[in-house]
């Protein structure tokens, strides 16, 4: 009969036994706190990973924040990152509101709070520093905001967090990542306008834009182009920067009678152009937050966005699983269609008022 003992799971205090150092020391050692020598957090740190030691860090949390809580309540704290961007345009900061919100409430009842970061840029705060700033407050969540440019947080010690990135991925360190489903919910818009009469969709779309989603928008308009020969075939207009002086030219040139795009000033260029929205062209954002005008659009969600994001990092932690990842996984979010004055509500009811319609468009201004 072969007995199989069970030997105990390591913990500080055997640590620190084993070592003959404070249970403080110890902590300090593997927290990597410039107060332990190097050659004492060296041997802390072998004589861990021989015993097979993983920190939990909930349980950091719970002693950090009990040591700030005068009342001694614990909740646990989730840092929300972003970047100082000087790029990066003023929308955004609409998305981030929401965005925040959701994760907040999310995390609340899950027994977290959420307290927001932002390095680089300006602020003066370095990659190094703030890992520093995390550190001290025991935060082991992170939730990184998407990112203008390229995305690039490797230098925060990855091993110490649990982190999700809120965009398509993320190479420097490698996340999982949640944002919206832009292909799915750009197919669907489609098919919507087109159960609505509109029988000749145009796209416009800042190319920086785009690159950043992968193409997902362009992908979904050309597949759906290509999948419905009846729907025309308006090019795409992609440019650095959307302006009227090349969305006019290609509208009167292609004479689409729906135009999708993020820019709602568009819809000033349409009529400059001789749309008589919604009678004769219809126009839809892209992105609801970026309206200045009321209008038709696609609320990505960016509360729900927040709180799937919460609920990641919180299971991460719960689960002890800290750095980046071998295999990273993407969580896509459907956005919702909102009703405004600039589509139509019903489908046309005739041929004849189709035809009326073609006569109206702008490249035929002329018949």
């Amino acid at each position: 009969m072969i007995l199989t003992v069970r030997m105990p799971t390591p913990t500080l205090r055997t640590l620190a036994k084993s070592l003959g150092l404070s249970r403080t020391t110890v902590s300090e050692a593997l927290r990597g706190s410039p107060c332990v020598k190097a050659d004492t957090m060296e041997r802390v740190r072998a004589a861990a990973k021989a015993a097979g030691y993983q920190p939990n860090p909930l349980a950091g949390a719970v002693m950090s924040e009990l040591r700030r809580s005068r009342g001694g309540t614990f909740r646990g704290v989730i840092a929300i990152l972003t970047l100082d961007e000087p790029d990066r345009p003023d929308y955004a900061k609409r998305f981030y509101r929401e965005f925040t919100r959701g994760a907040t409430e999310r995390a609340a009842t899950l027994g977290f709070k959420v307290e927001a970061f932002t390095a680089g840029g300006k602020t003066g705060i370095t990659m190094h520093r703030l890992d520093q700033i995390l550190q001290s407050r025991g935060i082991q969540g992170i939730i990184i905001l998407p990112v203008w440019g390229d995305p690039d947080f490797s230098a925060l010690s990855w091993s110490r967090y649990a982190g999700v990135y809120t965009d398509y991925y993320i190479k420097q360190p490698a996340l999982h990542a949640i944002c919206p489903d832009h292909y799915r919910s750009l197919i669907n818009v489609l098919h919507r306008l087109h159960a609505l009469g509109y029988k000749r969709p145009g796209l416009f779309m800042q190319k920086h834009h785009d690159e950043r989603l992968l193409y997902r928008w362009q992908g979904a308009f050309l597949s759906f182009q290509y999948n419905h020969p009846e729907a025309g075939n308006v090019p795409p207009l992609v440019a650095d920067e959307i302006t009227r002086d090349n969305f006019e030219p290609w509208f009167r040139k292609h004479a689409p009678d729906v135009v999708l795009g993020h820019q709602s000033e568009a819809i000033d260029w349409m009529r400059a152009a001789g749309a008589r929205i919604p009678k004769t062209q219809g126009f839809f954002c892209l992105n609801t937050l970026r309206q200045h005008t009321p209008c038709a659009g696609l609320d990505q969600c960016p509360e729900t966005i927040g709180s799937r994001a919460a609920e990641a990092v919180i299971a991460k932690l719960h689960r002890n699983e800290c750095g980046a990842t071998s295999t990273v996984s993407l969580t896509t979010i459907p956005s919702h269609w909102v009703d405004g004055p600039t589509i139509r509500s019903k489908p046309l009811k005739s041929r004849i008022d189709e035809l009326r319609q073609a006569s109206s468009l702008p490249g035929n201004l002329a018949l």
